[in-house]
């Protein structure tokens, strides 16, 4: 069994909190141990020293050997005021140049290790203390865990990136070859109907019935070819969307209930002609109708606004319906998610895909508020 996408992104958390958790830990036991390391050196360096201020007039081989290799560890040397005498592997040049280098580098030292003292004399009281950093090593091994986090936590939302495109990628071609499966099953009883409907007309059946009959053969030969273009690229064409919508609404309306109140408002006057796929917007705006409709269960008011501005169009597509929870605002374009008892809730998330893939658009929810409607708003460019 193939672990869904939610159970890689658990295991992948896990795995990282695993990662992170192990390096820090193990970094920290490095850390001290190496801390140890560096302070024992730094205590026999400052015992080397005094072994060479005891005796000053004695070549000793050892102590210098031990003072000269100390070359990675910054030792600053002070009296007992704290007035800097010495230092040791840090930046000569800089220390000349900045007057304030040396300070900030000893107040760096002493919060950060207890210093060595060096008593010289007790009466009058003399010593040296001994103040000491840590060297690159120590500092790279502390920084080290921030940056495996850091670069674990790309990779893994690299890993989730490629994860949930190869989802969406699966579920595309799963809704595309499921509408294309649905146009192909349409064709063959289209194809019986439409024989009948020529036998009738022949036979000088009553032609009203007739031309019902041949209006619902032709909507179901729309639906079929609305499903045959999902998954391949539409032909968009400069078309009237003033009267795609009037035509779409008409449709619904005559199909709606009595005490469904339908009102077309328009900026525009005459034709708006933009770039469009007729068959898969009149789609939208119907898919819109629908859902307005099933949200006011009989009673209330559709409302349609088209407006022109300098670069868009904007169709909003208001209902007096019960409204959207806030919580599933966010989902209701989500392929699946539906409220309904009936459907499959592919309509709204067929709809998003179809403005904004194909006509370079937008679809959205306005505004809704329980109880007293929604509104879903399209915006094309102009």
């Amino acid at each position: 069994m193939i672990p869904s996408l939610s159970n890689w992104r658990t295991l992948l958390a896990f795995l990282a909190l695993v990662i992170v958790t192990g390096t820090i830990f193990y970094s920290r036991y490095l850390a001290r141990k190496i801390a140890v390391e560096e302070r024992n050196k730094v205590e026999l360096w400052v015992t080397a020293s005094k072994a060479i201020f005891d005796n000053p007039n004695m070549p000793l081989a050892l102590p210098n050997m031990i003072r000269n290799d100390q070359t990675s560890i910054p030792i600053i040397e002070t009296n007992e005021r704290d007035s800097i005498v010495s230092f040791i592997n840090l930046d000569s040049l800089q220390a000349m140049e900045d007057k304030g280098f040396l300070a900030a580098k000893l107040k760096e030292f002493k919060r950060g290790n207890e210093p060595f003292v060096l008593v010289l004399s007790d009466s009058p009281y003399i010593a040296n203390k001994y103040y000491y950093g840590n060297t690159r090593l120590l500092n790279e091994v502390k920084w080290y865990p921030i940056i495996q986090l850091v670069i674990v936590g790309i990779l893994i939302a690299l890993t989730m990136m490629l994860l949930t495109t190869q989802h969406r990628s699966s579920q595309n071609q799963l809704w595309a070859g499921m509408a294309k499966e649905t146009a192909h099953q349409l064709g063959t009883p289209l194809s019986s109907l439409e024989g009948w409907v020529e036998m009738l007309k022949e036979t000088g059946t009553q032609n009203n019935i007739t031309k019902e009959l041949e209006k619902d053969v032709d909507r179901l030969k729309l639906v079929s070819d609305r499903f045959s273009k999902i998954g391949s690229t539409p032909q968009v064409e400069p078309a009237d969307l003033l009267a795609q919508v009037e035509n779409v609404v008409d449709y619904v309306k005559r199909r709606a209930s009595g005490k469904i109140r339908f009102q077309l408002n328009k900026t525009a006057d005459g034709r708006l002609m933009v770039p469009l796929s007729p068959t898969l917007f009149d789609w939208v705006i119907e898919n819109l109708l629908k859902n307005a409709l099933d949200a006011m269960e009989g009673v209330g008011q559709i409302t349609v606004d088209i407006r022109k501005g300098d670069k868009t169009i904007v169709v909003d597509v208001t209902d007096t319906g019960k409204g959207i929870p806030s919580n599933y605002v966010a989902r209701v374009f989500d392929p699946g998610f539906t409220t309904k008892k009936r459907g499959w809730g592919l309509g709204l998330s067929l709809s998003k895909r179809i403005i904004e893939q194909y006509h370079n658009g937008q679809l959205y929810v306005k505004q809704s508020e329980p109880g007293k409607g929604t509104t879903f708003r399209i915006i094309l460019p102009a």
